[in-house]
């Protein structure tokens, strides 16, 4: 993800509302589950993470979304039927799906009907006699409602916005949980299928690889299909008055999509760049991990950041000014690293965009622009001493999206650079994309890897640059 002032900043107060709206604005403490006579008990109220302990849910791996959502703009209303595959991890008496706002019609779990309750933004669904672990089950959940934002008086709001034009879904760290019944963390990743229908006229955009459009009675159903294992966070929904391209480029599916106003504007030819970034990134990280190329623009004021959407990513339109095309190599790069290698748990954050900004130096400098050793060391001679006083590897949940994470983490892969040298370091890159792929990794694993990878003892490199608060010494070559 990227911000506009500066890259995260302003994305601290939107984003962070995101994450703690639905917590009352900290986490709630978990429950202990109770065990029953059998052993069944109730899978967790949240998934486990440090940061936001209510995130998610825990006894069950959901494999598969089969999404179908009808949204009227005029009326705000969105009717939806969700229908998920997903394995017991433990022994079950009852599971939560998260959901936020939306009433719920009924429950079939495994083709009977179940029972449900409401816990403020938790779907709670008994299973008597229970699921036991490794049996793989299906739940289909209707819903309809009002959808609304995450909202947070001082920090702002995320997740499902209406607009003037339709509608926008988006946000980081959960924003699912607003228009569909989710295990809203990235540690659970799925495949989704998605049948949105909306007006006729209006188009309605998501992630993965176009499958085709329906029109029936004034209504037009847009269907997408993502089929590569994608965190819950990276799922969106677009809808509104788009003017829309589609292309092929190396076998795989190019679908962008920019407001009618902006069409032959620096946005419009900022997308036009995503296959040429894509393919630049390719030689640097390896293949290219998912089964489409995209990117999306928008224009609603609420939102001034940009995200790495899967295949798809939605771009503020004020990044574009000029021309630059910086922020296209952050959120592609980011297909790779938080996409394809996601998150374990939320601290780790910087391996997403360490990385991602990294991605954007190598791109300015292929460009033409100044090296990535020159952005190093502005960087390391102009950052405000806040940077360094906000430890990268673990900045607490306030400063999740803070000029560390960021600039910081993009100067610690640098000082890794230097430290291991280009070959080394290159060959950790892509080691560690082509071992991790499609699953889920800590900064641990990453240290382990480029000290495999490079013969290099790198503890107290990661140390100082990660744990660290204060300014490092500059990196060494060894």
């Amino acid at each position: 993800m990227t911000s506009t002032q500066p890259r995260a900043r302003a994305a601290v107060a939107l984003l962070l509302a995101v994450a703690l709206a639905v917590a009352g604005c900290g986490p709630r403490p978990t429950p202990a589950p109770s065990v029953s006579a059998t052993g069944f008990q109730p899978g967790g109220a949240g998934i486990g993470d440090a940061y936001f302990p209510t995130y998610g849910n825990g006894g069950y791996d959901v494999l598969h979304y089969d999404l179908k959502v009808k949204y009227d703009p005029a009326t705000d209303r969105l009717d939806g039927r969700a229908a998920l595959r997903a394995t017991a991890t433990a022994d079950l008496s009852a599971f939560n799906l998260d959901l936020a706002g939306l009433d719920v019609r009924s429950v079939i779990v495994s083709g009977a009907k179940a029972d449900f309750r409401r816990d403020g933004a938790e779907l709670v669904v008994p299973v008597p006699p229970g699921l036991a672990r490794g049996t793989e089950f299906t739940v289909d959940v209707a819903y309809d409602g009002i959808p609304a934002p995450l909202r947070n008086e001082t920090l702002g709001e995320g997740g499902f916005l209406h607009t003037a034009d339709g509608a926008i879904a988006l946000g980081q760290p959960e924003s699912a949980s607003t228009w569909f019944p989710v295990n809203d963390h990235p540690r659970d990743k799925a495949t989704y299928a998605y049948e949105i229908t909306v007006p006729d006229g209006l188009v309605a955009l998501s992630n993965g690889v176009p499958q085709g459009t329906t029109t029936v009675n004034g209504w037009t159903t847009w269907k997408w299909a993502e089929r590569t294992p994608m965190a819950s966070y990276l799922s969106t929904l677009v809808i509104g008055e788009y003017e829309v391209t589609r292309a092929e480029h190396r076998g795989r599916p190019v679908v962008t999509a920019v407001p009618r106003e902006l069409v032959g504007t620096d946005a419009d030819r900022a997308m036009a760049s995503t296959t040429k970034v894509a393919d630049f990134l390719e030689t640097v990280f390896g293949p290219y991990p998912v089964e489409s190329y995209g990117g999306i623009v928008i224009t609603d004021p609420r939102i001034g950041y940009a995200l790495e959407t899967q295949s798809r990513p939605v771009y503020s339109a004020g990044f574009f000014a000029g021309g630059d095309t910086s922020v296209v190599a952050h959120e592609i790069a980011h297909q790779w690293f938080g996409n394809s290698v996601a998150l374990a748990r939320w601290q780790d954050i910087w391996l997403n965009e360490g990385l991602a900004t990294y991605a954007e130096w190598l791109w300015t400098e292929e460009s033409g622009g100044r090296t990535a050793a020159a952005t190093f060391a502005d960087q390391y001679a102009r950052s405000p001493a806040g940077i360094w006083r906000t430890p990268p590897g673990d900045p607490g949940a306030a400063d999740l999206f803070s000029g560390s994470v960021y600039q910081r983490g993009g100067m610690t892969v640098h000082a890794l650079r230097v430290t291991i040298g280009d070959e080394a370091f290159f060959r950790t890159l892509r080691t560690w994309l082509a071992e991790k792929r499609d699953g889920n990794a800590t900064t641990e694993e990453f240290v382990a890897t480029a000290e495999r990878v490079s013969g290099v003892a790198l503890d107290d490199l990661f140390d100082t640059w990660l744990y660290g608060t204060a300014k490092p010494d500059l990196p060494q070559p060894r």
